[in-house]
């Protein structure tokens, strides 16, 4: 079988949209999944739509310590690749195929570092995007500017930015708009200040940081979009289908959203609108993070211990289940929506999109792998919904209050600890590891033997966990060791039930 390329589709007579000759105006830091079903995804689109009439330059930000690298198989396919966008849109079970030809060619930041940099010499080179993981976005003091490259992103980003200087720092407008994608809060803020440490570090000059300041837009971004990747399972099938071989595969879930905090002019710059795109460029991504964290990510949290303890295993099969996915929604809807400022009728639109986001069809999302490290997510998505809660009308929100003892009591399960994690035993007698901080799992072994009253209070109490003392929260402490002892009776499932 044929390797996707342009000249292979012209032999199929392919009539889905193809770009297959225009300027870079895009440097993307990361050829993983993620940003080639998202970032990618919507430049395409804006291509079709709006005549952006852009290619997408990828660099691989990690040394080759392989032949079979993902840029070798980007290139060998002219960076062609089908991406399969899934799931259910609107009650509407959805499988969009797409070929995606934004991509001109995908370099290594080590081996083609010298490529590379010659990027910044392009004066149609417009835009930079990353996603380098969260531990990406850090500013390293021993990178040099010398190295080829520096280490970090930031000082890769950095040097990339210094050569565009050198070449076109006279000219106005030939900064970059910078759209990092990474999962960290003020993910611009913090890459632009690596960025100027590094300027003084390097002594860069002043003229360089004043066009650093003047002439570039660092954008803090908010994206939500599950990608699930390489259908490894399903490969041999859809490239069969496809009538081309496509080792660069890629798949993800038909919701997606991007807020892009920018001023008013990057609208005209990227016509997102325009093209129908789930792209929001706004003054405050804040709300919408605040949003995403507490409706979707305190959703998942609050629900999915219980309902492990339950004997579910994956997250759609919960959505199936009257009396959880009618606790994780009454919990979304009655408690966690009151508490946020946007407008209740986006908050329910996205709480909508939420529940057929977990109902997804192509996601076997374990419920375990949501679990780990819950202590310091329950302390992030769902605490302060319950302090607001609180504060707003004197009361304890009954699902989120519930949802602190589900936590402990699977934690509280746990028996040994071993070099994977807690070892624990779920009521079904099935084990199961907990995966959290190492602190968090000697205190919850040190206490495995406490009541659930003392359980309560100690895990409550303990500020190393929350930043602060849980008990003072009137009524919450007892609630929970309350609650507790009703799980211990009757078990997770009829407790949620009885929130209903």
């Amino acid at each position: 079988m044929k390797r996707l390329s342009y000249e292979i589709l012209k032999e199929q007579n392919y009539d889905g949209y193809l770009l297959e000759n225009a300027h870079e105006k895009v440097l993307q830091f990361g050829e993983g999944n993620f940003l080639r079903a998202f970032v990618d995804y919507f430049i395409d689109i804006l291509n079709e739509k709006t005549g952006f009439n852009g290619k997408v330059a990828v660099v691989q930000p990690r040394p080759k310590h392989s032949p079979v690298s993902m840029a070798n198989l980007i290139n060998e396919q002219e960076g062609l690749y089908t991406l399969y966008l899934r799931g259910f849109e609107n009650g509407k079970r959805v499988n969009d195929r797409r070929i995606i030809s934004c991509v001109s060619r995908c370099m290594n930041a080590y081996s083609d570092y010298e490529a590379m940099m010659v990027c910044a010499d392009n004066p149609e080179l417009r835009y930079i995007t990353s996603n380098t993981t969260e531990a990406g976005i850090v500013y390293d003091p021993s990178c040099q500017f010398t190295d080829k490259p520096a280490a970090s992103y930031p000082g890769k980003l950095t040097q990339f930015l210094y050569r565009r200087f050198e070449k076109l720092g006279g000219e106005n407008g030939k900064g970059f708009v910078i759209l990092p994608c990474e999962l960290i809060d003020d993910n611009g803020k913090v890459l632009k200040d690596c960025v100027l440490k590094y300027a003084t570090q390097w002594n860069l000059g002043d003229d360089f940081i004043q066009w650093l300041n003047e002439e570039n837009l660092f954008c803090s971004t908010l994206v939500d979009r599950i990608v699930t990747g390489y259908p490894k399972s399903e490969a041999n099938a859809l490239n069969k289908a496809n009538g081309y071989e496509d080792n660069v595969l890629n798949t993800g879930e038909v919701f997606g959203f991007w807020v892009i905090e920018g001023p008013e002019w990057l609208k005209d710059e990227l016509p997102f609108a325009k093209a129908g795109l789930p792209v929001l460029i706004t003054d405050n991504h804040k709300p919408y993070k605040q949003r995403k964290v507490r409706i979707l990510n305190g959703a998942h949290t609050s629900m999915v211990l219980g309902a492990y303890l339950a004997g579910q295993d994956i997250v759609r099969d919960c959505m199936a289940d009257e009396v959880i996915c009618g606790f994780m929604n009454k919990a979304i809807y009655n408690e966690i929506i009151p508490t946020l400022t946007l407008p209740k009728n986006e908050l329910e639109s996205f709480a909508h999109s939420v529940t057929e986001r977990f109902k997804n069809p192509f996601i076997d999302h374990a419920l375990l792998s949501i679990s780990l490290n819950s202590t310091s997510k329950w302390k992030a998505r769902v605490l302060p919904t319950v302090k607001d809660y609180f504060k707003n009308t004197g009361k304890l929100p009954k699902c989120l209050t519930v949802s602190f003892a589900l936590y402990v009591a699977f934690y509280r399960n746990g028996k040994e600890i071993t070099n994977t994690g807690l070892a624990a035993i779920r009521p079904n007698g099935d084990s199961y590891t907990i995966s959290d901080d190492q602190a968090v799992l000697e205190f919850y072994l040190t206490h495995k033997n406490d009541t659930s009253r003392q359980l309560a209070y100690a895990v409550c109490s303990n500020e190393h966990f929350w930043g602060e003392d849980l008990t003072n929260i009137d009524g919450f402490a007892e609630t929970v060791a309350d609650t507790l002892e009703k799980i211990e009776q009757n078990g997770t499932y009829e407790v949620m039930k009885e929130c209903l």
